[in-house]
This record gives C-alpha cells, sequence and structure tokens, in this order.
C-alpha cells in the first residue's frame, strides 16, 4: 500500500501545484489579500485546482505511457514504469476528476466552468493538440490564463488588461522555453519523431526568435501594468518622512520598483534555457535555482509591502 501510495503522488506531481499559485494574483493586487473571507475562499480553489492539475497529469502519463519509455527522463515515471498499474491509475483520475468538479461547483458555478474547461483543454492536448505546431504551446499557455481568471471569478475580481497580457506572454515565454530545452535535450532525430514528434516543426533559430519575443513582452506589459496601477497614496504615518524627501525621489508609482526584479527574472530564465537547459520544468526550476527563487521571493515582499504597507 505504502509503495502505491508513493507512486500514485509521484505521478500525481505535487510540484507542479506551484503553478496554481497563480490563482492569487487577481487577490493580491486588488488589495484583498489581508480579507479572511477571499482568502481562505480562494485557498480552497487553489486546492481543488491542485487536484485537477494532478487528474491531467495522470491521464497524461496514462495516455504517453508507449513513448515516455523512450524518453531519457520520461521513462522514470511510474506508470512508464510499470510501478503504478493502468486500472489503479485509472481509478485515481476518475475519483480525482468526480472531487475535483463536484468541489468546484459547489464554490462557484462560474469557477466549475474554467475548471471543466481547463480539464477539457489538457485533454485535447495529450490526445491532439500537442502534436499541432503552434497550437500546442497556446494551449499549454492558456492553463495559466485560466488559472488566473478561476482565481479571480471565485472572489469576484476585475483583472487589469495589462495584468492580463503579462500573463499570457510570460506563460508563452514559460512554454516556447520548455519546446528549447525539449529540443536540446531529445536532439537525435530519431528520438524527436518517438517521442515529441511536433519538435521536427520548430527549427532552433525560430524558437529562440519566440523566446525573445515573448521574453521582451513579459517585462514590458508588466511595466506598463505598474506604471497605470492605482495611485499609492502614503499613509499618514508616512506624510513627515514624506515631506522631508526630495521631490526627485518621489514617486506615486511605487510598484514601478519591482521592475527590475522582472527583467533579471526573465533573464535568469534565459540563462537557464541555453546555459543549463533546464527550461523543461518550471516548477523544477522554480525551487531549485536559488538566484531565481530570491528574486521571486523579494518581488513577492516588495509588491505586498507597497501595495499594504504604504497606503
Amino acid at each position: 500500500m505504502a509503495e502505491f501510495l508513493y507512486n500514485l503522488i509521484v505521478s500525481a506531481r505535487p510540484i507542479q501545484w506551484l503553478k496554481n499559485l497563480v490563482l492569487f494574483t487577481g487577490l493580491i493586487f486588488t488589495g484583498w489579500l489581508f480579507i479572511p473571507e477571499k482568502f481562505f475562499r480562494l485557498s480552497g480553489a487553489v486546492i481543488i485546482f491542485s487536484i485537477l492539475t494532478s487528474v491531467v497529469y495522470i491521464f497524461n502519463d496514462l495516455v504517453d505511457a508507449p513513448t515516455d519509455r523512450l524518453h531519457p527522463l520520461k521513462k522514470n515515471r511510474p506508470i512508464a514504469a510499470g510501478r503504478l498499474s493502468l486500472p489503479y491509475a485509472m481509478f485515481a483520475l476518475i475519483i480525482g476528476c468526480f472531487i475535483g468538479l463536484f468541489s468546484a461547483i459547489n464554490l462557484s458555478f462560474f469557477f466549475f466552468l474554467i475548471c471543466f474547461a481547463y480539464l477539457l483543454l489538457h485533454f485535447c492536448y495529450t490526445l491532439w493538440l500537442k502534436n499541432v505546431v503552434i497550437l500546442d504551446v497556446m494551449s499549454v499557455a492558456s492553463g495559466f490564463i485560466l488559472r488566473v481568471y478561476a482565481g479571480a471569478v471565485v472572489i469576484d475580481a476585475h483583472i487589469n488588461i495589462w495584468l492580463l497580457l503579462c500573463v499570457i506572454s510570460f506563460s508563452l515565454f514559460l512554454a516556447v522555453g520548455k519546446r528549447r530545452s525539449e529540443l536540446t535535450l531529445l536532439s537525435k532525430k530519431e528520438m524527436l519523431g518517438q517521442t515529441r514528434k511536433v519538435l521536427f516543426f520548430y527549427p532552433e533559430k525560430l524558437l529562440d526568435l519566440y523566446i525573445s519575443m515573448f521574453a521582451n513582452t513579459t517585462w514590458l506589459t508588466y511595466t506598463w501594468f505598474t506604471f497605470l496601477y492605482p495611485v499609492i497614496e502614503p499613509s499618514t504615518r508616512l506624510i513627515n518622512l514624506w515631506a522631508d524627501i526630495p521631490r526627485t525621489f518621489r514617486s506615486q508609482k511605487w510598484l514601478m520598483a519591482t521592475v527590475p526584479l522582472v527583467i533579471y527574472g526573465v533573464m535568469r530564465y534565459l540563462q537557464l534555457i541555453y546555459e543549463k537547459n533546464e527550461g523543461e520544468s518550471p516548477a523544477k526550476v522554480l525551487i531549485t535555482d536559488k538566484p531565481l527563487l530570491f528574486t521571486i521571493a523579494l518581488w513577492g515582499l516588495m509588491v505586498v509591502t507597497i501595495i499594504y504597507g504604504l497606503g
């Protein structure tokens, strides 16, 4: 039993649950982070989405088991390696679907619709879209966009258009970076044909162009978002200090101070893709690369301090 549970957990890929923190996007930037009702409601949505995320990965492993056995890394996955039998994996898939969707509809009808769309999108991706050039990366990126909207509908929050464009650009940046790393990892043409046929249609120069395009739009759209973010007036406890600061350094666009961190984060991730070939698993990169992890933590601390501490 212990071995079965271990292999099931590995197949569920809990490390990928980190992606579901994106659901907090609307909560943080609307200024509602410290409202208990909304925070706990959204935390429940994150748990539900994590269940559905694991369902997607189990379904993917079931369908891709034959080709995963030919992959230098994926061959060690429990289903591909035969450590988790197909009937048990199928049972876990069905139970996960039922629990996730049932919990979603009890939380919010519109949240349920987004969860259902998320499952449908990724099932179609596994069965078909992953083999269609360009649509494959757009499908992966769409998962992040659905997460942002899922978090927003749960708390009835509005998503700023520039923030949405930033999320779109960032998700495409990660998706194309994943393809670039896969292309380097599966360098032999025979292996490409057996495991990821769509990579035949992605020349290295084309992927490099895509990566450059989305890397630039990521930090540029984020910059516009911070510039157009509502003015943050200093609180009464900071007014005296504010008066002593030279006008040269005064600004009401404090959120723009986080832009250098975003630029560094994008540049660091590019380095990891090209120098260390670590873009195949963004979630793994997030928790293993110390400079990137520190940058994200500092960015989060600055965002919360500026939005909730200065006002």
